[in-house]
């Protein structure tokens, strides 16, 4: 699996690999998450020029994953990370926060962290596979607070939702 950074010509790519993730939600009742429209290309931007933001590519190197991130209390927070539901079960996700995770330790970063949905098998019981672990509430850091209360005006506290981190080892 090849990782490189996202092209600003992939920025559209990037947005349809997250509505074709987001499909998936449907099977498990949540259709105003499978419907919810991916960051705005502005957005992405911001990421990709900042130099946070990678593609998995597929052999012929087109994107069938994008993860974006910033550093936030010092770890890298995990803003999304998404994987074409066509390129699923293939590793992508895991490529790609592992290559998430070695740039942060090169950054000198203290590990990852990310919110995600607690009850959805693709969200928290995945990562936690994948070692992170969910965070009691003494454990929030301010810029994660911030992002979970900037969730909740979205809408998306309708559905548990858990901190979780990785750390950096």
């Amino acid at each position: 699996m090849r990782i490189r950074s996202v092209l600003a010509s992939e920025l559209g790519v990037i947005q349809e690999i997250e509505r074709a993730a987001g499909v998936l939600f449907r099977g498990v009742g949540m259709v105003e998450v499978a419907e919810d429209e991916p960051l705005s290309v502005e957005v992405l931007e911001g990421y990709r020029r900042a130099g946070w933001a990678w593609v998995g590519c597929d052999p012929e190197d087109r994107p069938v994953g994008y993860l974006v991130a910033e550093p936030v209390d010092g770890a890298l927070h995990v803003e999304q990370v998404s994987v074409h539901y066509g390129a699923a079960r293939r590793g992508v996700g895991r490529a790609l926060l592992t290559y998430a995770q070695e740039r942060a330790r090169e950054e000198g970063l203290g590990g990852l962290t990310l919110t995600t949905f607690a009850q959805v098998p693709w969200n928290a019981p995945y990562y936690e596979r994948l070692g992170f672990r969910v965070l009691g509430e003494d454990q929030i850091t301010p810029g994660l607070r911030a992002i979970h209360a900037r969730e909740a005006e979205l809408g998306l506290d309708r559905w548990p939702r858990v901190c979780m981190r990785r750390d950096i080892s």
